[in-house]
């Protein structure tokens, strides 16, 4: 059973979600959790380095450093120096890999998809308690939250009340670099550029059970347009989801190329 259900990194200035993990829960209590998280992370900003906010059987945790913050979403019942050491493996992973620059930098959503692969398998090892990290490391943790322990945040403080924060704070989602325009066309291109080689399957599917003429032509045409669409929407897709559609197609592409229209026998009809 999983212990930690989900987890995200943000960027603490805009709220802006840099990675997070695959989640496939439909359990209303936590897709509850899952919007109050994602309110949250637009006021990190007001809260110090460490905070936890409880209700019923589910818990959200975070822990911010550099610019970033990493938070999750783990059973009530789930110890918080052990969702605190998981956060904060994931903070140091995570700052190994991205410059400070390239965060401040980052304009869309999901800008670091590949990382959720560090995420799952962090996240992965912590849910099995007895390999998760080694005891010397979870005492000073729990020194460290005896020391300084994590502001706790009321259900309350991460709810919309007009247009507000619980009526007390207004929220303030900024743009990074590109404008509201551009960020709407933006979203077209990738509205776009999903539509487009969905279409491409059917047409190569099309292609490989009837026989047209121009075909190669015709297939060049699709496979080329995959791949662009592929690339193009990197950073929504990580390395290994562009390389299995590429790849798919590359095979699709040969199929048709290389198959031969079947010659009637000499003696149908007779």
């Amino acid at each position: 059973m999983s212990l930690i259900l989900f987890a995200c990194v943000v960027r603490i200035r805009d709220g802006l979600p840099l990675s997070a993990s695959s989640d496939f829960h439909l359990d209303p209590q936590f897709l509850e959790c899952r919007k109050r998280l994602k309110i949250l992370s637009s006021i990190l900003t007001q809260y110090p380095e460490r905070g936890t906010a409880r209700e019923r059987d589910l818990s959200i945790h975070f822990h911010t450093s550099g610019g970033v913050s990493c938070t999750c979403i783990a059973l009530s019942s789930y110890p918080a120096v052990m969702a605190f050491c998981f956060l904060e493996e994931l903070s140091s992973k995570f700052a190994t890999s991205y410059s400070a620059t390239s965060v401040s930098l980052a304009s869309r959503p999901y800008a670091f998809l590949e990382f959720d692969s560090v995420i799952q398998k962090t996240q992965n090892q912590f849910n099995h308690t007895n390999c998760a990290q080694p005891k010397i490391d979870m005492a000073k943790m729990q020194e460290d939250l005896r020391l300084r322990p994590p502001v706790l945040v009321s259900w309350e403080d991460m709810e919309f009340v007009n247009g507000m924060v619980n009526g007390r704070a207004e929220v303030h989602l900024e743009t990074g670099e590109l404008s509201y325009i551009a960020l709407h066309r933006q979203g077209i291109g990738n509205v776009i550029a999903f539509l487009l080689p969905f279409m491409s399957c059917f047409g190569l599917c099309y292609l490989y059970l009837f026989y047209t003429s121009a075909r190669k032509v015709k297939v060049s045409i699709l496979f080329v347009t995959l791949c662009l669409c592929n690339v193009y929407l990197y950073g929504l897709r990580n390395h290994w989801q562009i390389l299995f559609h590429v790849a798919t197609a590359s095979l699709s592409f040969h199929q048709i190329v290389t198959r031969h229209v079947a010659e009637k026998p000499p003696d149908l009809g007779v």
